[in-house]
């Protein structure tokens, strides 16, 4: 009877260990696909400001698509998350507004040009007063893009030499999902 017991409590003791050394696995798959979906995947991201009023409001909180920029080019009218260069761990989101190889201009009137021809588009809130770097055609290179904020008026993008033109490599994501404010939750209109 003293040699079962003696099984019983090394069976008991492996049990244990086996647990303990499955439970750790688990939290390190667990980590791991989380690090991997946070790096390569998806990011929660929450908006600061309102220079992209009314599409994004201060304090939504969006997910970034970061997959799908692998598999084809970012479009006009989509919004990207971008780092400010100026600032560490400050980030940017606004409008695709021109593609790698247009010439972008923004007339006296307020009008965006594409290749000398007005852009059609309802993003923009109001007529944009200052045109600012793109008071002058910008021809854009290879794997740049021209962003602007909706709320045209109240917003710092290309226009401004403190963000220019946005490269392809610098682009993060695309806003994809909103998740917070609940009443407001849904997929982001590009289009």
């Amino acid at each position: 009877m003293g040699q079962e017991r003696g099984k019983a409590g090394t069976e008991g003791k492996k049990s244990v260990i086996g647990e303990t050394v499955s439970f750790i696995l688990y939290i390190a798959v667990v980590f791991l696909v989380t690090f991997l979906v946070i790096h390569y995947v998806g990011q929660r991201t929450q908006v600061s400001g309102s220079s992209m009023e009314y599409t994004l409001s201060d304090g939504d909180n969006l997910i970034v698509d970061k997959i799908s920029y692998r598999f084809y080019e970012p479009e006009r009218f989509d919004i990207i998350v971008f780092p400010f260069q100026q600032e560490e761990d400050t980030y940017y989101i606004k409008r695709i507004i021109g593609l790698p190889g247009e010439t972008v201009q923004i007339g006296e009137d307020g009008t965006i040009l594409i290749n000398g021809m007005e852009l059609e588009e309802s993003y923009g809130r109001e007529v944009i007063q200052e045109p600012g770097a793109a008071a002058e055609p910008l021809t854009l290179r290879e794997g740049e893009y021209f962003v602007l904020g909706d709320n045209r008026n109240a917003s710092s993008d290309s226009r401004d030499p403190s963000v220019g033109m946005i490269q392809r490599e610098d682009i993060v994501g695309r806003a994809w999902l909103r998740i917070y404010p609940f009443d407001k939750v849904g997929f982001i209109r590009h289009q």
